[in-house]
């Protein structure tokens, strides 16, 4: 008997509805949570580090912070050429690492000791694993191939050899110096204590590494590129995340993205660049080269993080193999001359320049906070200039936008529906950031038609701050955010809303986790930008979604709520004690 052929196009929409299904199923309501265990299965908590045994472990220097490479200013980072280009080395992959994804501080209370990281994480649970294929590289003791990051060692795992020819082949479309990066997700460690929402919050913390990345390879004067035209078969091949044998009866990690990371050099070497046949940058790899490189010798067995798993949360393999990437896109983007953005003049004087701190301070201080005062309020002008950052200039092609939007190959999807509680200049409200000028008569259309979208009073020119409804919403806010305080006690919070079934209809369902990663992308700037402000951040996964939508009248799934996050004054808790990130390590120089 033969087995009916569906079109391509109806298996398309199918993969579009069981995502859109799976959204709908896993939103929280006044009345009923999605569906989780309930209660905390401490005995089978998750080990939050995976460790490969028999994979060969090179230990990265343990840097202090006036140690080169040493940080530039935080506000340097965002400007062209204001940081000097690091060449590749031992040095500048461990502060890359540590700026990205290491430890940033241990918290003890009594005999309990858990780790914080440099990349936040929902319940600081940390589904991420982080990869790098790296080349010969002169001056480099590590052999070509693939390496896995082991944070609380802080040093790479060689987890595959790969041939010399192999990988510049590899990398041969690419920038000189570059190598790639890589992100999977242990959708276990969420789904421990969310249930079925985890595949949400595996997708934000995807979202927040692609950024603390982005933003780690900036402080090195490094460029770094999505390449999200790669169809995730190859990301799984090249990331050895498909080797069943590897894995044997150890959770498995999803293999979510690629990245390319070059150092950007000085002008004149990037316009030499130019004047080549390589100012077009492929954004995927060769998947006949990465067959060749995965032939290779393998190295190491993952550890199992759980003794046992008490529930398995069946529609999360359904979520993430109906947004599977099924093909290649073989996009290109052009390469301009410099990555960085010119210096932004709108909101940032060079008085406020000398005296911000360096970006190394501000990545290792961030923290999510758990609490905040309920007085702390911020000047109008720190608002705009956080907004400012959170704005990716979507007119400008890919690699020309602000850092870290240049990472990010696609119009921007997510916009801000902002809570003003304690707001200096600006009256208590709710106010709605457009981060595509372009998308607002859209957004308008999908939202209640009588709200007046007037332009903040104060707002520089250019910045598409809207307010649309005056009052007080602290209640609102903690009320909707599954009644937690620190949404209503913050100087403001909001919800970052999608445009969502228009997108997937358009663009497919592998889709949505995207729009998961610009929403936790965008979360990392604003975590950033609140420590560099002098107050505190944290992201919020719990809310309740459709009340939220109703705040503005969203009826229909045009528009829909994907992330919280709130930013104020913190209040610490005195019972903690702060240890350093790595004094369980003997300290290591370069």
């Amino acid at each position: 008997m033969n087995t009916p052929t569906v079109p391509v196009q109806d298996a398309q929409v199918d993969l579009i509805d069981r995502v859109i299904r799976y959204h709908v199923r896993t939103k929280h309501h006044f009345n009923r949570y999605a569906r989780s265990l309930g209660y905390l299965d401490w005995a089978n908590q998750p080990d939050p580090f995976r460790r490969f045994k028999g994979a060969r472990l090179t230990s990265l220097p343990l840097l202090k912070p006036d140690e080169e490479p040493v940080s530039p200013a935080y506000d340097a980072i965002f400007e062209r050429g204001a940081a000097p280009c690091r060449p590749i080395s031992l040095s500048t992959l461990s502060r890359f690492f540590e700026f990205a994804l290491a430890l940033s501080a241990w918290k003890k209370a009594g005999e309990s000791e858990w780790a914080l990281r440099s990349n936040p994480s929902s319940g600081n649970l940390h589904p991420t694993e982080s990869y790098a294929v790296l080349p010969a590289i002169d001056g480099l003791d590590l052999a070509p191939g693939l390496y896995h990051y082991a944070p609380k060692e802080h040093g790479l795992e060689l987890r595959a050899e790969f041939s010399p020819d192999a990988v510049v082949r590899l990398l041969a479309p690419f920038p000189s110096g570059a190598f790639l990066f890589g992100l999977t997700s242990v959708h276990w460690r969420e789904a421990w204590k969310y249930g079925e929402r985890a595949f949400r919050y595996c997708n934000h913390d995807i979202g927040h590494a692609i950024g603390s990345a982005r933003i780690a390879a900036a402080t090195l004067g490094w460029t770094m590129a999505l390449l999200d035209g790669t169809e995730q078969n190859t990301v799984a091949m090249l990331l050895g995340t498909d080797r069943k044998e590897d894995f044997g009866e150890a959770e498995p990690e999803h293999p979510d993205c690629l990245a390319v990371i070059w150092p950007s050099e000085n002008v004149e070497r990037e316009a030499s660049f130019l004047k080549h046949e390589h100012s077009e940058m492929p954004l995927f790899v060769d998947s006949t080269i990465v067959k060749d490189l995965a032939a290779g010798s393998w190295h190491g067995e993952a550890n199992r993080l759980s003794r046992e798993h008490g529930v398995h949360w069946d529609i999360i393999d359904e979520a993430a193999e109906a947004s599977w990437k099924r093909q290649t896109d073989t996009r290109t983007v052009c390469l301009p001359p410099q990555s960085f953005p010119a210096p932004d003049t709108l909101y940032t004087s060079r008085t406020t320049r000398d005296i911000r701190p360096s970006a190394g301070q501000i990545i290792r201080q961030r923290r999510s906070a758990v609490a905040f005062d309920g007085k702390t309020s911020v000047s109008a002008s720190t608002l705009f200039r956080m907004m400012q950052r959170a704005m990716p200039c979507a007119e400008r092609s890919p690699l020309e936008r602000p850092m870290p939007w240049d990472v990010w190959p696609y119009d921007p999807a997510i916009h801000l529906m902002i809570f003003i509680h304690r707001v200096d200049g600006l009256a208590p409200g709710l106010y709605f950031l457009v981060r595509d000028g372009r998308k607002l008569s859209f957004i308008q259309q999908a939202m209640n038609p009588e709200l007046t979208w007037t332009h903040a009073p104060g707002c520089p020119d250019g910045l598409p701050l809207y307010w649309l409804l005056e009052g007080d919403a602290k209640r609102l806010a903690a009320q909707v955010s599954c009644h937690q305080d620190i949404a209503g006690d913050g100087a403001f919070s909001f919800g970052m809303v999608a445009e969502f079934e228009g997108t997937l209809r358009g663009r497919g369902a592998w889709w949505y986790p995207r729009m998961f990663w610009e929403a936790g992308l965008l979360g990392q700037v604003l975590y950033l930008e609140a420590e560099a402000a002098g107050v505190r951040a944290t992201g919020i996964g719990c809310f309740f979604d459709d009340p939220v939508h109703e705040i503005v009248g969203i009826k229909t799934l045009a528009l829909q709520s994907l992330y919280h996050f709130t930013i104020g004054g913190p209040v610490e808790d005195r019972r903690l004690q702060t240890l350093p990130p790595y004094h369980h390590v003997q300290r290591r120089s370069s």
